[in-house]
């Protein structure tokens, strides 16, 4: 089996690992993301959706009614409702749902008795209370209910989800922006932040004026500057993950941002009918922000705004000292390793180590020798080096670099074979150099294309002290640039 530097066979002992391990091993790696998915939707949308139920929903009465009407609603459907006592007659009732401190108003008039309602809150939760206090209003024989809608929804927006969809369409492209940007490991920090925060602000406008097109939205121009903040809050902070995530950053993302965000949001579904874990999140998570936001803008005259801009801005905050923190440890450990000799690694080389398993090319990395068809561990690039009496040579270094030598991919070392293999390397040229103590290190270029194995062999020969080209440490040849 191949020997590699951290794992597979030791280099010393020469011992193999079990191949059941490689195997487990392979399959976890390629499975993770999957299998996060698939958990995560059981129990984030159907634990959270399959039976949307009302919990506390809060309607205003007037005073000296409140009390009875608390009760009859406590006996027919328990914990669904919470009357609130509201002075002031009609004028209150409205105001009260106007100004967002009740779901609905009932006024319970003898001859006349009304409902008020904000479908722009939701309109499940109108729903709802139509069913339950039609029955209270027509107790008796001839009266009827009257409803009165306070915050209808745009004309085209009739189950009043778009404003919800318009969000997500922020959410996601946010994390798949930093996703993709990771990929570009020619760019610096500096131009990976200013490309989220332009990309933010071109997402928020068209997006804004794309619905308003659709006549699915109101014309609230301010909405503009919450859906920017909620890009840059998805955006920063994701990427702010980054170094401290690592290869689960993936993970981490799609569970804050998609799994837990979607359902704790009520866009889809109000937030009075899902279940209390996802109640919880609702103030904290960017998503739900952003929908109370833009419907207290659009809807209800620009009340209860600032809880949800100060959540929107601490995750703005909040991913910006990421990006600083990661950025200073990544100092820290470039400082840390090129004080113990190794001077390839460069700043992104960290970062560039992150991958996504949905979007991403596996890592370059060793393979051992006989696991040729287990996932990502089947070859692309192998090789056998021997000297000039074509003896193997085991435990020689084989680095795999850029063609400008300006990245290093990945090494690995011959094992008693002479034999090394590499996978997970991106299609195009690359430069193989094979060297070690008391060997002439040589270097090849050669083309790497994805599905095909690429053979590359050496022939070392030994160092003679008026060599000029002997290296000094065993860690191979000279490092690449940068």
């Amino acid at each position: 089996m191949a020997a590699t530097e951290q794992g597979g066979a030791s280099a010393v002992s020469g011992e193999p690992r079990p191949r059941w391990t490689e195997t487990a091993k392979a399959l976890a790696s390629s499975l993770w993301f999957p299998a996060l998915f698939f958990f995560g939707f059981l129990f984030c949308y159907l634990l959270a959706f399959h039976d949307p139920t009302p919990h506390d929903i809060r309607v205003a009465a007037p005073a000296p009614a409140a009390a009875g009407l608390q009760q009859g609603l406590d006996r027919a459907l328990p914990g669904w409702y919470r009357i609130v006592p509201v002075p002031g007659g009609t004028a209150g009732l409205r105001q009260a749902v106007l100004d967002r401190h009740a779901s609905g108003a009932y006024l319970p008039d003898p001859v006349r008795p009304t409902l008020y309602t904000a479908k722009a809150g939701g309109f499940e939760i109108v729903a709802e209370l139509q069913a339950a206090f039609t029955p209270i209003a027509e107790a008796a024989p001839g009266v009827r209910l009257t409803q009165v809608e306070l915050a209808p929804t745009a004309p085209h927006d009739g189950m009043g989800t778009s404003l919800f969809y318009l969000c997500l369409g922020m959410t996601i492209p946010s994390y798949i922006m930093v996703m993709m940007m990771l990929r570009a490991t020619g760019l610096s920090r500096k131009k990976k932040v200013a490309a989220f925060v332009a990309s933010g602000a071109v997402m928020a406008v068209v997006g804004f004026y794309i619905a308003l097109a659709m006549d699915c939205i109101v014309d609230r121009p301010l909405c503009i500057l919450f859906a920017f903040l909620l890009t840059q809050a998805v955006a920063l902070t994701s990427y702010g993950l980054v170094p401290f995530a690592r290869q689960f950053f993936p993970g981490v993302a799609i569970v804050v941002f998609v799994l837990l965000s979607m359902p704790a949001s009520g866009g889809a579904i109000p937030i009075q009918m899902v279940p209390p874990f996802f109640r919880a999140l609702h103030p904290y998570l960017p998503l739900g922000n952003l929908v109370d936001a833009m419907r207290g803008e659009m809807y209800f005259r620009g009340t209860g705004l600032f809880r949800p801009l100060l959540a929107l801005s601490v995750w703005v905050a909040s991913g910006i000292v990421l990006i600083c923190l990661g950025y200073f440890w990544e100092q820290h450990r470039i400082a840390t390793a090129r004080s113990a000799g190794d001077r390839e690694l460069t700043p992104g080389q960290l970062e560039s180590m992150v991958q996504d398993p949905a979007l991403e090319m596996p890592e370059p990395m060793p393979v051992t020798a006989h696991l040729h068809y287990i996932g990502a561990s089947q070859p692309m690039l192998s090789g056998r080096i021997q000297d000039a009496h074509s003896q193997p040579l085991r435990g020689v270094l084989v680095t795999v670099t850029s063609t400008d030598n300006k990245r290093r991919l990945t090494r690995a070392r011959t094992d008693e074979h002479g034999e090394y293999r590499v996978t997970g390397l991106p299609e195009g040229y690359v430069n193989v150099i094979a060297g070690g103590r008391r060997m002439v290190p040589s270097i090849e270029q050669v083309l790497v294309r994805s599905g095909h194995l690429t053979h590359q062999d050496f022939v070392l020969r030994p160092h003679h002290p008026e060599d000029p080209h002997h290296p000094e440490e065993e860690s191979g040849p000279p490092a690449p640039a940068g």
